[in-house]
């Protein structure tokens, strides 16, 4: 018996490091094939009858009864795949649960990043805060390492639907394509949902909703290959030198970008006043699949409502590879700012270092008015960074 436990022990050890190594270096081949579609190619298929997605129709409705809730939609495995894994044998199940309570490393912890510390000891392998209008770095951490970005890839992808040009009250489909990409992670959008690319974009940028991103990038013109296209066509200019996309929703661990990108992401994400208002808004109630039943999606971010902050532009994203990311725009001590949070350990701890990085620069940040007038010192009086160096340089190049 002793014997049986130990070789079931060791099957168990070797199936947890194949899914941490698999789920640490996915290429965009690999990850596409699983979702059963290729990286670069989609299928357009449009709503027949009344669910044409270029058909004028007024407003639906929510359907009155139950409102029922969909919680953040940032790669959380779903029931679903937990009931269709029923059927194993018992000893196969058995190791399939002993195997998920291991904890899958991120890309930023195997390769040191929080073993760099900090002055504020923050749970985030990389952390930056830019003023955004001096351009002044004021805390840096890991700035230029070029991680996973998860969900904050649907600001990339807010940003080249808005410009594309495309109608916002086009109504659009949720199609089969988009739910068979998605099937490893929690989403409420059933099959033959309709809804204007406006609500899809809200859904997208509030509740992370990845079938609404799936299917923004289905419904682009040229379809998924050409706004991938676009999506790194727009990096290129914006200056994004160390990032890449290869799909709309950051499911994919080869959508990557380093802190000081992001910035400038931020930047040009703000200039929209529909990305600014979607991404911070609560909550929306939308009728999801045929029968038009009323549910309710939530932020992700649990900063918004929080009358601490002023939150003018955030996203929240997560992904195994890429742990718990967030980036903000904030007005703070009278500046704005851009928060950036990356491959943060723990479910809570991004929102936790946020926290700490809010609190200290309350106490260390002044207005320019203040700085102006003489009351207190323009520098800060004791500014935690660290890779000063490489943060500086990095500002240096930045748009203001």
């Amino acid at each position: 018996m002793l014997g049986l436990q130990i070789r079931r022990i060791v099957r168990v050890l070797g199936l947890a490091v194949a899914v941490a190594t698999a789920s640490v270096s996915v290429p965009a081949t690999a990850w596409a094939k699983s979702s059963g579609q290729s990286a670069d190619s989609s299928k357009s298929r449009q709503v027949s009858g009344s669910r044409a997605a270029n058909a004028p129709r007024a407003a639906r409705p929510v359907k009155a009864g139950t409102v029922k809730v969909a919680r953040g939609s940032e790669a959380h495995a779903s029931k679903g795949s937990a009931r269709n894994a029923k059927g194993g044998s018992k000893g196969a199940k058995t190791n399939m649960r002993a195997a998920r309570v291991v904890a899958v490393p991120s890309v930023g912890q195997l390769t040191g990043l929080h073993a760099v510390d900090d002055p504020l000891e923050l749970k985030s392998g990389v952390a930056l805060v830019v003023d955004d209008d001096s351009r002044q770095v004021l805390f840096s951490k890991n700035p230029d390492a070029v991680l996973p970005i998860a969900s904050i890839t649907k600001l990339m992808t807010a940003l080249v639907v808005v410009e594309s040009g495309e109608p916002l009250d086009q109504l659009l489909s949720i199609g089969p394509d988009d739910v068979e990409n998605t099937l490893k992670v929690r989403s409420r959008l059933a099959a033959g949902t309709v809804l204007s690319r406006s609500e899809l974009l809200r859904l997208a940028l509030m509740a992370s909703e990845n079938r609404a991103a799936a299917a923004l990038a289905r419904h682009h013109p040229g379809g998924v290959p050409a706004f991938v296209r676009a999506m790194n066509a727009k990096a290129a200019q914006l200056g994004m030198r160390d990032s890449q996309f290869v799909e709309s929703t950051g499911l994919s661990p080869d959508n990557r970008a380093s802190a000081i990108d992001l910035t400038r992401l931020v930047a040009a994400s703000s200039a929209h006043e529909v990305i600014r208002e979607y991404s911070v808004a609560k909550e929306t109630v939308v009728p999801v699949g045929a029968s038009d039943k009323a549910v309710q999606f939530r932020s992700t971010n649990g900063l918004i409502g929080n009358p601490e902050w002023e939150i003018l532009l955030q996203k929240t994203g997560y992904i195994s590879a890429a742990g718990r990311c967030l980036v903000m725009q904030a007005s703070l001590a009278g500046r704005r700012l851009t928060m950036v949070l990356l491959d943060s350990a723990g479910k809570h701890s991004r929102l936790g270092d946020a926290e700490r990085l809010r609190k200290w620069l309350v106490e260390h940040l002044h207005s320019p008015a203040q700085v102006a007038a003489g009351t207190v010192p323009a520098a800060l009086p004791s500014l935690p960074s660290v890779l000063p160096a490489a943060a500086a340089a990095a500002a240096a190049g930045m748009p203001r």
